[in-house]
């Protein structure tokens, strides 16, 4: 499940791994990554996330490793799975301790990114869904407080590459038996950009994709959310709600960037599919980021 790819010999890299557990006491996600700067310094990390805080906690390279051929990853004490996580953490501040049980994976009909995946090593960032949806069950203790998660609800992602996109949008939820995910960016190919997206829509038994790839068309994208429309196939999606917290993201391998995320966002999802309303829901314990490193940037 958890296939970490062998380091490039050369230039800036990194590989994480996504994993968002939803319960009925809360939510709380892990990020476990590998980085490699441009002067080749190797390091790890592990971000947390919950309803209402974010930590970074950095590791040794050599904390971080894969067993089994590949099937177990671990940094520092802590491991995952697709059997489920172990969590025994005291640092920085952060005291977490319990077993998570994964329930049947849900991956997707393919790979989210389609052709593209015949270019990887010319993308900038590339974005894999593991697992869309899957059961969750046991117990963690956080900073003293217990959650438990008989019958939550699990989703796990994959990013590697050298830096996520200068700006982008990215969010993702799961109710009932449905799930989403939605990630819009200005992407770096070749000799120039264009924006692009891909979106894997989970309804009942179907699933759906939109993606540039298929034809789809970004009617708007930004800080409050997005329209995309790929012929009688339509997704809206706004943003009711937020309070971002603080992690690091990518930017040529070394994890200086710093990014906001919302783990418990209120947002509205309406799909259409040939013309026709196949839901029209409002969560609000749905994942929303949006980053615009240009808007950060000082005007010359």
């Amino acid at each position: 499940m958890y296939k970490v790819h062998t380091i490039p010999r050369q230039g800036a890299w990194f590989e994480g791994f996504y994993l968002k557990h939803r319960g009925p006491q809360g939510g709380i996600a892990f990020i476990p990554a590998v980085h490699r700067e441009v002067r080749g310094v190797c390091t790890a990390s592990l971000q947390v996330i919950t309803d209402n805080a974010s930590y970074v906690l950095d590791y040794p390279f050599e904390d971080f490793c894969v067993q089994r051929s590949g099937q177990i990853l671990r940094i520092g004490k802590n491991s995952f799975s697709s059997a489920g996580a172990c969590l025994q953490l005291e640092k920085d501040g952060l005291d977490i301790s319990g077993e998570l049980h994964y329930g049947p994976f849900t991956p997707l009909r393919g790979d989210i990114m389609g052709p593209f995946r015949l270019v990887e090593p010319l993308m900038q960032c590339y974005h894999g869904v593991i697992s869309q949806r899957h059961g969750l069950s046991g117990q963690l203790t956080v900073n003293g407080r217990t959650m438990d998660f008989r019958g939550g609800t699990g989703y796990i992602e994959t990013d590697r590459g050298r830096s996520f996109p200068t700006d982008y949008l990215w969010t993702q939820c799961n109710w009932d038996n449905n799930g989403i995910m939605l990630s819009v960016a200005e992407i770096p190919f070749l000799w120039g950009r264009f924006k692009g997206c891909i979106c894997t829509v989970l309804y009942g038994n179907q699933e759906f994709r939109l993606a540039t790839y298929q034809g789809a068309r970004i009617q708007n994208y930004g800080s409050q959310g997005a329209e995309i429309c790929q012929g009688s196939t339509r997704l809206i999606v706004e943003l009711l709600s937020a309070t971002g917290c603080p992690l690091r993201a990518p930017r040529q391998g070394g994890m200086s960037r710093t990014i906001k995320e919302s783990l418990s966002a209120c947002v509205r999802y309406r799909f259409w599919y040939k013309n026709k309303l196949f839901f029209d829901h409002v969560d609000r314990a749905a994942s929303y980021e949006y980053a615009d490193e240009k808007a950060n940037t000082p005007s010359q």
